[in-house]
């Protein structure tokens, strides 16, 4: 399994996790776990998901999330599991 990581900010609106999970869902990217809040208006959700079946290459995928996110005025970031578990090491 490759787990990637997907953060998303911005101001809360509505329709942002509809929007996440569909594209990851026509992307065959699974959602492990999911965790999101609103704080003082401003909306936070963090994704641990499986890219191991996805259709598309991890930097498509990142790219293409990026822009998601441009359109509906958030930062949509996807990572590689790695890079947390290396921080945990430093």
């Amino acid at each position: 399994m490759r787990k990637s990581i997907i953060t998303v900010v911005g101001k809360d609106q509505v329709g942002i996790i509809a929007r996440v999970c569909t594209y990851l869902a026509d992307n065959g990217v699974n959602i492990l776990d999911i965790s999101q809040t609103i704080v003082d208006g401003f909306f936070n959700m963090m994704m641990i998901t499986d890219t191991n079946n996805a259709k598309k290459e991890f930097k498509t995928l990142s790219e293409e999330l990026e822009k998601l996110g441009s359109s509906m005025a958030c930062i949509i970031k996807l990572q590689r599991e790695e890079i947390f578990e290396s921080m945990q090491r430093i």
